[in-house]
């Protein structure tokens, strides 16, 4: 499976665009090839060198199996958790000046729904896909 994002390349900065110090508007996110059995993605983004540990930009889970992608600004597809931001879904970067950060987009095909309220955590939704993910990208 591939995951990628036409807003910016793998390894390059994140646009003004996509992070808290501009709009804030979640990235365009595409992906390919889910293996056979796949009933639902889960998308988890996360910054691992935040300065107080790894801080959690997005958890959406339940994101129906024929999708393909994410759009612009997604609103409206799967159930969205809670970040590190202490709200539901996107929350976009803000590193301090100078430090640049890495981002990790991370799509995962599930073989089953993940049975959570909105708001669910990162550690709870890992928790639920614990031997129920078919692939990551």
């Amino acid at each position: 499976m591939k995951l990628h994002s036409s807003a910016f390349g793998d390894g390059s900065s994140i646009p003004k665009k996509h992070t808290a110090d501009g709009p804030n508007v979640s990235p365009p996110l595409e992906w390919s090839q889910p293996p056979a059995g796949t009933q639902t993605f889960a998308l988890i983004c996360e910054d691992p060198d935040a300065p107080r540990g790894t801080w959690i930009h997005w958890v959406l889970f339940n994101i129906p199996a024929g999708a393909k992608s994410l759009a612009e600004g997604w609103s409206d597809v799967g159930t969205d958790g809670s970040n590190d931001f202490g709200v539901l879904g996107y929350g976009g970067p803000s590193p301090p000046r100078g430090k640049p950060h890495r981002y990790f987009f991370k799509l995962y095909a599930l073989d089953a729904p993940l049975k959570l309220a909105k708001g669910a955590s990162k550690a709870q939704a890992e928790k639920a896909m614990e031997g129920h993910v078919l692939a990551e990208a």
